[in-house]
């Protein structure tokens, strides 16, 4: 869907006050993007509909304006449509050839977002947007108050903010690793290194500890599937079905042994505890399976934990790590799940020589995550935020999950089928009525500014889900939200989708 392409970000207007018609404003604009080397050769343009829209004038406007950049040489339509900033216009003749940075961003190593994941990342930053997929908390549900105390605390210390040690704050490791007890994982803090975030800790293991072209065994559907860390490090995917327990131990075995005919076996990754996107908690059983048939196959094992602690009735069985004796698993955790995703802040548990090489790789990289995070994070579980905020948080998410659950039963009996998960965020919604093409209604749902997330963006040939969340939207916008995705979805069926 073109509206929500980068490109319609500028925010830019022409001023109908000014002497200068509109046209040639646009003109100026245009010729200004092109001499400061922003809009470089290549550069495609947005669609004169889209643009003319958001630009507030009329596409004859726009054309007029375009015609002449175009005759001046400025830009060029293209066999196959689009309009393009040119490399042979006045500019290049002044200025020697203009540089094609496309052709740098076409042959760079790292995957480009698949087009929907660009589109809902732009979205969400809409101001009327309903953001019924996004998996993160609220504003309103995020511990303010405790961190304004906890910024405010720090504010009256005598340390600098200076640059730590390559595993991040010792403070924070020996705060982590008092936390980490209390869930059954033994882990020094020598064992523990701080990351800005999961994504960041996917992308050092994908580079410091993987061959490339070696192949990593995941859950289909999973999180994994709608990023690139590891496909941009030349790692290859295989996906291995769930059943209600989790992760099946069958079809893994049968996996590993095909994927051992022809590749290395690198690790397997996996949410055990409120599974993005199913919502899934693997069993006590399957889990003790899991490490038994790693055991036997030569297996590590990347867990991730960022929803372990959004238990909303009972907790999770133990972690993985928890029950590894052998150093076999490697386990994530991360604050932007439970606490605030601008924190960008995470840890990594491991055997410490894997540790090490991967601190080393980050202080290559970014030179340590941010001191003051870390800072913060170390009070944050010292003095006991983190446990008081998990008891105010979980009832709120209970409430909003019935809440959605209950919108789920009046708009979409019939239509759908669903499970009430029992922690995290997600709500994995299969549509059972047909014709329906889950990619239109993304984007007509997008038309009425309401945001789904795909069910192939977690799983390239699935054809029927779509994740939701409770944890974002007010329950007003759950119930216009969805409101709109069951009459998108009545309307999508009744024309043949």
């Amino acid at each position: 869907m073109e509206r929500s392409d980068s490109r319609l970000s500028m925010g830019w207007k022409p001023n109908p006050s000014l002497d200068l018609p509109l046209y040639r404003q646009i003109e100026a604009y245009v010729r200004q993007k092109i001499t400061t080397g922003e809009w470089s050769a290549g550069y495609r343009l947005p669609s004169q509909r889209i643009w003319a829209e958001s630009m507030g004038v009329n596409r004859s406007t726009l054309v007029t304006a375009l015609d002449n950049l175009g005759a001046a040489g400025l830009i060029e339509g293209r066999h196959g449509g689009g309009t393009y900033i040119s490399g042979s216009g006045w500019h290049g003749m002044a200025h020697g050839t203009m540089p094609n940075w496309n052709e740098a961003i076409e042959e760079g190593w790292y995957y480009p977002n698949l087009p929907e994941i660009q589109q809902i990342n732009q979205a969400e930053f809409w101001p009327s947007i309903i953001r019924l997929g996004t998996g993160e908390l609220a504003p309103e549900l995020m511990p303010q108050d405790a961190f304004n105390d906890i910024l405010y605390s720090l504010s009256q210390r005598s340390r600098t903010l200076n640059y730590l040690e390559p595993q991040g704050s010792l403070e924070l490791r020996v705060a982590l690793s008092a936390h980490l007890q209390t869930t059954g994982i033994q882990a020094s803090p020598d064992s523990i290194l701080i990351v800005s975030g999961s994504l960041q800790a996917l992308h050092l293991i994908s580079v410091g500890l993987l061959p490339r072209g070696s192949a990593v065994l995941l859950e289909k559907p999973s999180y994994l599937y709608s990023i690139h860390a590891f496909q941009s490090a030349g790692l290859k995917m295989s996906g291995i079905p769930m059943d209600d327990e989790g992760l099946h131990i069958a079809r893994l075995e049968d996996a590993a042994q095909h994927v051992k005919d022809h590749d290395h076996i690198s690790l397997l990754y996996t949410i055990p505890s409120f599974h993005n996107p199913t919502g899934s908690v693997m069993s006590d059983h399957r889990r003790e399976e899991l490490m038994t048939t790693a055991r036997t196959l030569g297996i590590s094992i990347l867990e991730d934990a960022a929803y372990s602690d959004l238990w909303l009735e009972t907790p999770p069985p133990p972690s993985l790590k928890a029950r590894d004796q052998e150093g076999r698993v490697l386990h994530m955790g991360t604050l932007s799940k439970a606490v605030s995703p601008g924190l960008r802040l995470g840890w990594l548990v491991g055997p410490e020589p894997v540790i090490r090489r991967l601190a080393d790789i980050k202080m290559q990289t970014d030179y340590g995550t941010s001191s003051l995070a870390q800072e913060a994070a170390a009070l944050w579980f010292a003095e006991g935020h983190h446990a008081e905020h998990m008891e105010c948080l979980r009832p709120e998410l209970r409430r909003r999950r019935d809440f959605m659950l209950n919108l789920l039963q009046r708009h979409f009996h019939g239509m759908a089928k669903w499970k009430i998960p029992a922690g995290g965020f997600y709500i994995w919604l299969q549509f059972t009525v047909s014709p329906l093409s889950i990619r239109q209604l993304f984007h007509t749902c997008l038309e009425q500014d309401v945001l789904i997330h795909p069910g192939y963006l977690y799983d390239r040939l699935d054809a029927s889900h779509i994740r939701l969340s409770y944890a974002y939207a007010s329950p007003d916008e759950m119930e216009h939200g969805l409101k709109c995705l069951a009459k998108a979805v009545h309307r999508l069926i009744d024309s043949g989708s």
